[in-house]
């Protein structure tokens, strides 16, 4: 995976109950895939405090691919645990190395780091609904920023959306011979 980084302003959904629907057949791709390729899958959440352990938990044998999550709310545990280079959290460098250290931290093939400002107000300087993701796997790393509108429980699940989007289109990639 070449070091990409990239804006996207995502398309949202207005039905709560069709996000969910998508949410699970991202996780039935990010399984079925795995379970091909024999991929150990990895996340590292902040913004999203858990809500993407819980989806790619209840993945079909999730036992089998699912390494688990570090749910790194703290900076301190960004810095501790992941290997985050202290400094301001709420970047495209903290995502990355989330990704990066979890994917370390799991003996993960691929990893997911998500970090952001739900909201109500601004954080770091950052808009509420600022939302940076990262993929990392052999390759190398790729990740994200976007700008999600809506209240603090919309940012979350949409921001957790992307961040399995983001995990499944790296999966779509032929793996390497």
């Amino acid at each position: 995976m070449p070091d990409v980084q990239a804006d996207v302003q995502p398309d949202l959904q207005e039905d709560g109950e069709s996000q969910q629907r998508t949410d699970e057949e991202r996780v039935r791709f990010i399984s079925k895939v795995a379970r091909e390729r024999e991929l150990r899958i990895a996340a590292a959440e902040s913004l999203t405090a858990g809500r993407v352990s819980d989806l790619l938990g209840a993945g079909e044998g999730a036992a089998d691919w699912y390494a688990g999550t570090v749910v790194a709310y703290s900076e301190d545990v960004k810095f501790r645990v992941l290997g985050v280079t202290p400094g301001p959290v709420v970047t495209d460098a903290c995502a990355r190395q989330m990704a990066e250290g979890v994917r370390r931290l799991m003996r993960a093939d691929v990893a997911v780091g998500i970090t952001g400002v739900g909201g109500p107000g601004p954080e770091e300087g950052c808009p509420a609904g600022t939302v940076h993701v990262a993929v990392a796997d052999a390759t190398g790393t790729v990740s994200l920023h976007a700008l999600l509108p809506g209240d603090p429980p919309a940012v979350v699940a949409e921001a957790a959306s992307l961040a399995l989007d983001e995990l499944a289109g790296s999966l779509r990639t032929p793996a390497p011979e």
